[in-house]
Formats: structure tokens, sequence, C-alpha cells
């Protein structure tokens, strides 16, 4: 069989979905990215509980889209998979870098950059590559890049905090790799890391979400 697979670039559009105004009021800018299987519109309820006048929340949109088992009526989404992982990255990371230059976040306000789930993997692969400054870095119930090292996010001011929360139950984080990402967390971010367990399965945590704003 004389197969070959060849690669083209083209230009594409997405949507994002965003909470909230941001205004003079705004303290804090959250750039949230989900989990697998949701769409940015619906993410954006775990956030709607924050006071609306002090917090913006962006919430950007996976591009590869499916309709979800088992009865394939509600659509969800994928940020990446094993398949041309470092191509897609890429595209991923000039998604946000487009999203990023439309906002045109201001400095003087707190950003937040949080990632839930499979999001974890896009939003600090976004901070490494990108060597973005922010204050708050929340890691949520997620897989941590493997390819990250310590050199990456040495451009990092000391003052940013980061934070690894994770239910107890959670029905996809066994204990040995709870105890595999807290040791990569600690490599990475050493004295900056806050560890936050909290009883639940895989879910967010809205409460815990309220301490950061």
């Amino acid at each position: 069989m004389n197969l070959s697979e060849k690669e083209i670039s083209y230009t594409t559009t997405n949507s994002y979905a965003t909470l909230n105004q941001l205004t003079e009021r705004t303290k804090n800018i959250w750039f949230v990215c989900h989990g697998m299987g949701y769409l940015s519109r619906y993410f954006l309820r775990h956030f709607e509980h924050l006071n609306a006048e002090e917090n913006y929340i962006v919430a950007p949109q996976a591009q590869s889209k499916y309709y979800i088992p088992p009865k394939l009526r509600h659509v969800g989404a994928s940020w990446l998979t094993k398949e041309n992982t470092l191509k897609e990255t890429e595209n991923v990371m000039r998604y946000f870098d487009a999203v990023w230059e439309t906002e045109q976040f201001p400095t003087n306000k707190k950003l937040i950059v949080l990632g839930y789930s499979q999001g974890v993997s896009v939003a600090m692969r976004y901070l490494a590559k990108r060597k973005l400054q922010c204050q708050e870095l929340i890691i949520h119930s997620g897989g941590i890049p493997k390819e990250l090292t310590p050199e990456d996010f040495n451009y990092m001011d000391p003052s940013t905090q980061v934070s690894l929360l994770y239910g107890t139950e959670d029905e996809y984080l066994t204990k040995e790799r709870m105890e595999t990402e807290i040791d990569k967390a600690n490599l990475l971010f050493q004295n900056n890391l806050n560890i936050i367990p909290f009883e639940g399965k895989h879910i967010v945590n809205t409460k815990l979400i309220s301490k950061f704003a």
C-alpha cells in the first residue's frame, strides 16, 4: 500500500466564552481551561457564583468537538490526544495567542490561570511557552505535562502562588497517580506550591475556587 500522510496550513475559526464585563472595578481576570467533554460556555457555570463586578472570566474552547455517549445528543470537546500531540499543541497555543490579543488584558489586574482536568495540560504549556506572568496558577484535578521542567518556569515571579487541587475520591486519579503529580508539582514550583486535597470525586470544586477570588 503506497500510503503517505501530508501536512497543510490553513486559517480556521473558533469561539471562546466570557463571563461578566471587564471594567475599572474588575479585580481578577481568570483564564480558565475546561476539561474533556465540556463546552466553554457550560464550563463558565462553575464561576457564576463569583462577584460579577470583581471577576472577569475567559474560557477558551477546545477545537475538537464530538457527540458524548451513550445517547450522542450533547456535544463536548477535547484539547489534545496522543495523535500528533506536538503539532496540535502548537495549534492550541496559537489559538490562545489570538484570544489573548483580542482581549488585551490590562496588566493592573490580578491574573488567575486555571486548568481543570485535561485543561491543566494546555494551561501549563501556554504559561511555559509564552512566559506569561500570573499571580495565581490553579492546577485542578489534572495531569502535569511530562516534558515540563523547572527551567520552563524560572521566569515566573517568586510571588506567584501555585495551587494543586484534587478530590480524594477522584475516579481518574489513583493514589499512586496523585503522588506522582504532587512530586512533579514540587519539582516545578518548590516553595510556591500549595497542595489542597478535598473530599469528593472528579468535579470542579466551586467552593475552593471562591477562595482564590
